[in-house]
């Protein structure tokens, strides 16, 4: 059993507020990490996916009220839509008679709809992002592993390749054939693997909608909207641009990434490193899970964000942190990493506090003009740090 980074958050933001809301994508291990906080003390699961247990909640304000010195767990909350309102009675109500905090974790797989249900919420619910393993939660030398395999529980702790392969086909699969059409979507399951697949190949590229619209044979908007429920599955990351004006004429469009390396990695038959270190869009995946690791560690309230210029100044990732320091970060596959003449051109630009390139080795040392090259848990280690 690997602890999740996130469980000590967690279970500080469950003493604080009377809702906590879990987001992560399906099989990322929420529900294992659920019962673990609720082995602390009395509680109630529910899965909202099983019939009989949503038909518990047919009257919710006495089925929650017979619970209400109980840590309820309601899993796949989105699926529910009319449960907030109630919830937001039950919640006003406990605080009158002292039962502040610490009621409901709620846990969900569709952040747009989870987002959109709680608003009524607001004030009285917290939220905590769970993804995929990261380079924090696995030993230093299971870092190229977690690379290739990616960081879904089942896949990475899998007891051979054939296994975590064979896991992430019927992932993929699973979320094709039953989770989409469960959210309202008719796109033929045949297409949106394309799609997915197609967004494999072009990790960490600048969107283009028209070239993607073009190969599938339909419109922009289309499209578009197949990539916002990609995003809204948390499946795949769609990275904005540095939007600030300063003269330059900036790249606009979002850079995007399927979020798992080894679900990107599968959607190319790419069954283990030998495979992967063989294929050009290795440096990509490798981007894709640096930039991964590092947004999941870095301070709330960070902004994340890429900026590239038209006459080729580039940085891959900036991260505007909450204290207004800007850090400029390279990615590099290679264990003898070079800095890019369009990273010294975009950091003339944007003059950021911190610049460092990040490699596949572990040792720390200087590149000159202010640039550190450094090995990605250290990095992760000295984000993770800031309060």
């Amino acid at each position: 059993m690997i602890q999740r980074r996130l469980e000590k958050r967690l279970r500080y933001l469950l003493k604080h507020f009377p809702a906590v809301a879990l987001l992560g994508p399906r099989q990322v291990g929420k529900t294992t990490l659920a019962h673990e906080i609720a082995a602390g003390g009395p509680s109630v699961y529910l899965d909202l996916e099983s019939p009989s247990d949503k038909a518990k909640l047919a009257d919710p304000e006495q089925y929650l009220a017979d619970h209400e010195n109980e840590l309820v767990i309601l899993d796949e909350v989105h699926r529910a839509p009319g449960l907030f309102q109630s919830l937001r009675g039950i919640i006003d109500r406990g605080r009158r008679k002292g039962k502040a905090n610490g009621r409901f974790l709620l846990l969900g797989s569709a952040a747009l709809d989870l987002l959109k249900q709680s608003e009524s919420l607001a004030g009285r619910i917290a939220y905590v992002d769970l993804g995929p393993f990261d380079a924090l939660e696995v030993p230093a030398d299971a870092l190229d592993k977690l690379w290739v395999r990616g960081g879904f529980p089942s896949s990475f702790l899998a007891e051979d390749e054939s296994l975590s392969v064979s896991w992430r086909e019927n992932f993929i699969r699973t979320y094709l054939e039953r989770d989409v059409p469960q959210f309202g979507s008719r796109i033929p399951a045949e297409t949106l693997r394309r799609f997915w697949t197609m967004l494999a190949h072009n990790q960490g590229e600048v969107f283009n909608a028209a070239a993607f619209a073009r190969a599938l044979g339909v419109d922009g908007k289309t499209v578009a909207g197949y990539l916002g429920l990609m995003v809204d599955l948390l499946l795949v990351r769609r990275l904005p641009a540095w939007h600030r004006n300063d003269g330059k004429r900036l790249i606009k469009s979002p850079k995007v990434y399927v979020r798992d390396s080894g679900i990107a990695h599968h959607l190319l038959n790419l069954r283990n490193k030998e495979d992967v270190l063989g294929h050009t869009v290795a440096g990509q995946t490798w981007e894709t899970f640096v930039i991964e690791t590092l947004i999941a560690v870095a301070p709330e309230g960070t902004q994340a964000s890429f900026y590239r210029t038209s006459a080729g100044a580039e940085i891959d990732l900036l991260l505007g942190l909450p204290d207004r320091q800007l850090w400029a970060i390279e990615i590099k596959r290679s264990s003898a990493p070079k800095v890019a003449k369009g990273f010294h051109s975009a950091s003339a630009d944007l003059k950021p506090h911190k610049q460092f390139v990040v490699y596949s080795g572990t040792e720390r040392f200087s590149l000159g003009n202010k640039i550190e090259a450094i090995g990605l848990p250290a990095l992760a280690q000295e984000l993770q740090a800031i309060k």
